[in-house]
């Protein structure tokens, strides 16, 4: 693969703080052609992600701004939890006309994370979008 895929993680929380851990190693382990363009998390001043933003990632605190991003964000990981914003997000997308970028719900992160480690560290919901 030429290009790299450039993704987004949406909810840092207990969920989202464990994925981003266990993909940020696998990647750097790998030297997998993935980069984490921007994160969201309603707390910007968490120690998560400060430490993405101290790496010049965007923080944004309102997840529905990575929809903005439109063809520089691949994929969209959800892990908010929240219909809330898995509506918005949805919306987000009409409504921006973003046909490019990719949103991926909590299952399929805990899908992932079943290759990331040998114990399963969160049960995705079982929504879809």
């Amino acid at each position: 693969m030429s290009h790299k895929i450039r993704v987004a993680l949406l909810g840092l929380g207990d969920v989202g703080e464990d994925f981003a851990e266990h993909f940020l190693e696998k990647i750097q382990e790998g030297h997998r052609p993935i980069e984490i363009v921007a994160v969201a998390h309603h707390h910007t001043d968490s120690p998560v992600a400060l430490g993405f933003s101290q790496n010049g990632v965007p923080v944004y605190e309102d997840a529905t701004e990575v929809i903005k991003m439109g063809e520089n964000v691949d994929i969209i990981f959800d892990l908010t939890g929240s219909a809330e914003v898995r509506q918005s997000l949805r919306k987000g997308m009409v409504d921006s006309a973003n046909k490019h970028s990719v949103i991926a719900p909590e299952v399929f992160a805990s899908l992932l994370q079943m290759f990331f480690a040998d114990d399963v560290l969160f049960e995705g919901k079982a929504g879809g979008y």
